[in-house]
Order: structure tokens, then sequence, then C-alpha cells
């Protein structure tokens, strides 16, 4: 026998690869072809032909007497094969891997030529069988059976809806554990549109869909898995319960507790959700994306003999020139304007009296953002899209189940992530069934309640969920500016996410300078209107001093004046201004240290009582004040060294500190419960040489991030820390 030292598994079961003699014995199998003379005369070696799976007549564990150990003896046409394994645990996988694919191929013969459905059942069942009792371990003994039901019913199309059903039966203990493939997801979609109220929907699907949701990482790389998901969720939306049902469903896959246990539930129902909203509005984007280039139309460079039909609504915003060129064309031919489609049928009412438009500045070759491009001509003052009964349905059902899933309080922050930056069609957000039903947002689920946001929600998460998170795409806070699309409330939701901003917002400055830059129009309309927030932020701007232009800052205060509440805001600044320059007047002592026990009000009340433009060492070690008493530090423009040892300061003064006293040498935040949180904030105070965070909550990332950041950080401590 031809003998060689390694051993390992000689069979591509996933494979019809071919059984060579060379190969076995590559693969360290002592392989033989017995004929009729004794072992000494045996023809070892290669074989001059190849033996296929199929062509295996019978596979058998040696038996008889003096037989070689763990050897298998597989009977082919013309004489037999020995196979030779290193121990009987590789054996048995050999042999039971033989068996499986000859009865593999025996059922792909038997189902490829079906006669009598009533056989091919019982073989489908037989064939389930052999592969829930199988000892292979692979994902491929499940699957393979799936793959050749799959192939049986995409060449027989002809099958009744109870021989369907039949079938799909047969299979479920198979889907209880593995994912259907791509042309079975093709027949479970169809099944779920033709047959939505057939008990396999939920006897069947309901598992399979769920296990999808829980495990699937990447709809891109299995597309119809996503599909199918979808149909399951619109046939449950065609019961006589219809949203009771899917809400059932949702609460199925959230489970009892309050924070759900699978973490790819959440991003599946959006992958799904957004998908059946984008097909809504499909047909008429591809249509759309055979018009001219947003540029070209901005530019005037439009040759109408070199393109395609243009579309039916060009949700555009286009230059002042351009719409002057459109103005001067019929007026009867403005007025009224509808294109029907088999899917979408889209009405434009002209007037004279829309919004003005923004203009663009000349030269700029970028193409126009999200907002300018949902921004319509100002010849169009209304829009109404109307879909086909089908999609109107599929838009409705999926829009509620986005705001079901933003009424988990586990799923919301990682909802609004979902959606940024906006995943939405242009059409979609043009679309008012879409944007607002029964006078509720359908968008944006939820974000614009506070609630959405528990208190002490880091400033990266709300800025995540509201901003825009990626260069050249607008987030919810643009869309819903006043001017926007879909701001439809007189900026009051705008508003409302500047407070809630404002509030989670350590880097106030820096996100002031923003809103000067972006939206100052807005913010001064909304004050003129009174509303607070913006009152709060116009004075903001003013103290900090984040306009330097003498004309606007004139704007601004008249604006604030015009009103109650802005007037009266406004002196307040003034007098606070006055004591911030008294206070600040060159004068007073150098260092001061606050008796222990003190509070915040009593810090207050004594940088209060006089100037302190020269204090540049303050000592509150062993006080109570807190992070409140921030607000009166940054006022102290000479302020080098700061003593809050034992003290209550906290994250929210510490994110204060380092974004306005940036020139602060000495700090120390020994035995305070400032954490992470706070502590990474400091890696803009450059100037910082001496640095204490003994016995706080700091982590050796965030010390080592702090020490890469901090270029004049020379005596830090540490002890009693992570860091340590």
């Amino acid at each position: 026998m031809a003998c060689v030292r390694s051993v390992r598994e000689p069979f591509d079961v996933h494979t019809g690869v071919w059984l060579r003699l060379e190969e076995l014995a590559e693969c360290g199998v002592e392989a033989t072809v017995p004929g009729g003379c004794g072992i000494e005369s045996w023809p070892t070696g290669y074989m001059e032909n190849s033996v296929s799976y199929s062509a295996i007549e019978d596979v058998q564990l040696l038996s008889w007497e003096n037989a070689p150990k763990y050897c298998l003896q597989l009977t082919i046409p013309g004489g037999t094969v020995l196979l030779q394994a290193a121990n009987s645990y590789l054996r048995d996988q050999w042999f039971h891997s033989l068996q499986w694919k000859k009865k593999i191929y025996k059922y792909k013969k038997v189902l490829s030529n079906p006669s009598r459905w009533e056989v091919v059942l019982k073989e489908i069942r037989t064939l389930v069988d052999m592969a829930l009792t199988s000892p292979l371990q692979d994902d491929s003994i499940n699957q393979a059976p799936l793959e050749i039901v799959s192939k049986l019913l995409s060449e027989n199309t002809n099958l009744t809806t109870q021989e369907h059903e039949n079938i799909i039966v047969a299979i479920a203990p198979l889907l209880e554990n593995n994912h259907p493939p791509p042309d079975l997801c093709e027949f479970f979609c169809k099944h779920c549109r033709e047959r939505p109220r057939s008990m396999v929907v939920i006897e069947v699907f309901t598992p399979v869909v769920q296990r999808i949701l829980k495990h699937n990482m990447d709809f891109g790389k299995c597309p119809r898995l996503r599909l199918f998901t979808q149909e399951y969720i619109l046939a449950l939306n065609e019961l006589n319960a219809g949203m009771e049902v899917v809400k059932k469903f949702i609460q199925s896959m959230h489970g009892p507790t309050g924070h759900c246990p699978h973490p790819r539930v959440l991003p599946n129902l959006v992958a799904v959700c957004l998908a059946a909203i984008y097909s809504c509005y499909e047909e008429f984007i591809n249509s759309r994306d055979n018009s001219p280039s947003l540029k070209e139309i901005r530019n005037g460079c439009q040759q109408p003999c070199d393109r395609k039909p243009t579309l039916p609504l060009r949700l555009l915003h286009p230059s002042p020139d351009l719409v002057s060129q459109e103005a001067t064309l019929s007026e009867a031919r403005l007025k009224s304007v509808v294109v029907a489609s088999s899917e979408i049928h889209v009405e434009v009412e002209h007037t004279s009296t829309a919004k003005p438009a923004l203009t663009a500045s000349a030269g700029n070759d970028s193409e126009p953002n999200l907002i300018d491009c949902l921004m319509v001509s100002p010849a169009c003052s209304t829009m109404s899209i109307e879909l086909g009964p089908q999609a109107d349905r599929t838009l409705g059902c999926y829009v509620e189940i986005l705001k079901l899933l933003s009424d988990y309080d586990d799923w919301r922050p990682s909802l609004a992530s979902l959606l940024q930056p906006i995943p939405f069609p242009k059409e979609a957000l043009a679309h008012e069934k879409f944007t607002k039903a029964d006078g509720e947002r359908l968008v944006f689920p939820s974000l614009q309640m506070p609630r959405f946001f528990p208190t002490g929600l880091l400033w990266n998460s709300v800025h995540s969920c509201l901003l825009s998170v990626r260069a050249g795409k607008d987030g919810w806070f643009q869309l819903y500016s006043p001017g926007g699309v879909a701001c439809d409330d007189d900026g009051e939701l705008f508003a409302s996410m500047v407070h809630i901003l404002m509030g989670s917002c350590y880097k106030t400055k820096k996100f002031l300078l923003s809103l000067a830059e972006n939206k100052l129009g807005p913010c001064m309309l909304l004050a003129l209107r009174g509303n607070q927030t913006m009152v709060e932020i116009l004075c903001l701007m003013l103290e900090y001093n984040i306009i330097d232009n003498n004309d606007t800052q004139l704007q601004i205060i008249s604006t604030l004046e015009s009103t109650g509440v802005g007037k009266r805001m406004y002196e307040q600044l003034c007098d606070r201004q006055r004591e911030l320059k008294e206070l600040q007047r060159k004068g007073g002592p150098t260092r001061l240290t606050l008796p222990s026990k003190s509070t915040d009000a009593d810090l207050a009340r004594l940088l209060s009582s006089g100037s302190f433009g020269n204090l540049e060492n303050l000592s509150l070690a062993f006080t109570n004040v807190t992070s409140a008493c921030a607000e009166h530090l940054i006022k102290l423009p000479s302020l080098k060294q700061l003593n809050l040892w034992s003290t209550q300061f906290g994250d929210a003064g510490l994110r204060l500190l380092s974004e306005h006293l940036t020139m602060l040498q000495v700090l120390n935040l020994c035995e305070t419960p400032v954490t992470d949180a706070g502590l990474l904030a400091l890696s803009s105070m450059k100037s910082l040489c001496s640095l204490n965070m003994n016995s706080t909550k700091l982590s050796a990332d965030t010390y080592e991030d702090l020490k890469a950041k901090l270029p004049n950080l020379k005596e830090v401590d540490v002890r009693y820390t992570e860091a340590w």
C-alpha cells in the first residue's frame, strides 16, 4: 500500500469535485484498488480516469477480519477503492460526507424531472429529514436541499397555490436555522404578494423573518432577503387588524425588556423601511435622473435638443435668470401642469406669490446642496405628488413603522443616527403625504420632542442626531430651518432643535459662530416674532462678541428691542456687560483663596464686589462650589492657576472652562467627580503645563489622548486612577 505521512479530508462536499487516487495520496490517504489477487500484487499509484461522486455505487466501513484500521471501501464500476484515515473520527467524517453527497445527487436527479407532485412532495420531506438527521456540521448540509427546492420552484411556475404552500411547509424545518437562498426569497415574495392572508405567512414566514432581522449583517450582500422582509411586513399590513399586527411584530422583535438584546434588529428594520420608501418614488426618481444636471440648469447652459424628455417635476432651485426666462413664456402654460405615469401623478400649481429664491454665487461650480434642490422655482407655490394605490399603502405602512421604532427609548438615539445624513429621496421630502399626515410629522420621527434627548446626553450624540454628519450633506437641522421645504411651522421645530443643541452643547462659542455664519437670518426672524430661544441666542452672540460687523450688531440690537422679551433680555445683558467691565478692570489681588464650605453664591458675590482683572491664582479647594461657578470663572481674563481640589466641580463646568480659559497653565482636579467626558475637553487647553487628576474617574485611554494633545504638559498626577 502507498502510505503518506499527513492526513486531511480529501473531499469537498460543497462542490462535485472528482476523486483521484493521486489527490488522495497528496492528502495523506492510503489508497489501493483491489483486484482478484493478493495484497502484494494490488495495483497502487495514480488512476488513469477520475471517479465522480455519482459513480460511487456503495460506501462501507471495512468489516472483515484483519482489515486495515480506519478504512473505507468505495465500490465503483470495475473495482473497489480503499481509503485509510488517521483515526476513526476522520474516517466517520469521510463516510457520512460521501453518503450525503450520494444522496444529494440522487435527489437532484429525482426532483429535476417531476411527474407526480405528490411523489415530489414526499421526496422533499425525505430530503429535509436527511438534512436534519445528518451528523455532519456544515452550513451546506441544510443549504443544499433549500437550493434544490429553489431550483425546482423556479423551473415549475404552473403549480397551484396549495402545492406552493405544501412545499413551503415541508421545507420549514430547514429555515429555522438558515437563511433562504435568493431564488427561494423571490418565491416567498410572490407568495406574500398573492396570498397575504395565508396562514403560511404567519406560521412559517414569521420565524424566518425574525431570524433575518436578528442575524443579517449586510443586506447589500443579499438584497432579496431585504425584499422578502419588506413584502412580509406588507402582507401583515393587509390583514384585518392591519398596523396592529405590524406593531405586535415590532414589539416581538424588540423584546419585553427596556433594552433590545439583538443589536442588528434596528439597523435591519431601518434598512427595510428606507428601501420600501425609496421604491414608492423609484419610477419618478429614474425619470429625474434623465434630466439635466443641477449645475447645467443653474448656469443656464441646457441644450434641449441634446437631452431626453424633461422630468415631470423638477425639484430644483434655478438661478434668477432662468426664472425670468420661464416667466416670459406663456402664462397660460404655467398655470397648471399635470404629468401622469403608471405609478405617480404629479401636479404643480404656479403662482406669482412664492417665496423669493436664494441666489447662487456666480462662478461657483459646486453642486447645490439638498436644501437648494428641494427649493422649488419661485413660480411654484404649491406642490402635490400623488402616488398609486399600492405605493400609497407601502408608504403609509413604512412611515408608520419609523414612528413605531422611535417609541422605544433605547432605539431612539440610534434611529436618529441611522437617519443621518438624510437618507430619503428629494421627492419624498417634498411630498406632503410623506412629511406630514393628520397634522403630525412622519419624517424625523419623535426627534422634535424633548423626550428624545434624555438629560445629560452627550453633545456628540445630539450633534450626530440633528446636525449634518458629512461634508456637503444637510442634516435635519438644515432641512427644518425657516426657508427649507420641510419647514411648515414658522420655525418652531428649528427653534426647538437650537434649544436642545444649546442645552447639551459645551462648545457654545463654536456653535454660535456656526449659527451666525449660516443661520443668522432665520434666528433674527424668529426673534422678531418673539421666540425666546432665538432671543437668547442673539443675546449670547452679542455677549461673546460673535458678530464683528457693526451694522449687523445694530440690526441684532434693533431686533431685540422690537419685542418685550427681547428688550428685557437685552437690558439684562447690558447690566452684565457693565459688571463684566468692572470685574475685568485692571487692579485687585493677584492671588485669592476662598474659605472652605464656600458656595457658588459666595463666589459670585465676591467677584461682583470689585475689580479682579489682575487675578492669576484662584484656590477653591475644599469648598462646596459646583460646575455652576464656571460661568463666573470664565470672566477672569488673567487667570492662570485654578485649584478645585475636593470640590463638586464636574464635567459640565470643565467643558465651559476648556472653551474660554485657553491660557490656563495649572489646574488641580484632585478628588473631583469629573469623568472622561469632561477631561477629554481639556485637550483644547494647549497652555496647560501642570494637571492634577488624582482620584478621578480618568481612564488609561483618555490619559494617553491628553498626553498626545497637550504638548506643554510637564507635571501630571494620575494616582488612584485607572491610568495609574
